[in-house]
């Protein structure tokens, strides 16, 4: 699915080689649903909701990232 590559390529693009880039590189899910897309990041309890639309997925990781959230 051409929206979840993209997605993806967004938050290792975010995490970078660093804390959870490394950590999760093999353990992301992101799925889409009628609530629109989501991101499971290294079996966290529940999805996080991104968006309805990708480029809401999109600012939506980059404002998590902004908070350094995952980054070390």
């Amino acid at each position: 699915m051409e929206g979840q590559e993209q997605i993806r390529e967004t938050l290792f693009e975010i995490l970078g080689e660093q804390g959870c880039g490394v950590t999760c590189e093999d353990d992301v899910d992101i799925l889409h649903d009628d609530e629109g897309w989501k991101l499971m990041l290294c079996g966290f309890m529940e999805p996080w909701k991104l968006g309805m639309t990708v480029d809401e997925a999109r600012a939506a990781l980059r404002e998590i990232g902004s908070m350094r959230f995952g980054r070390s």
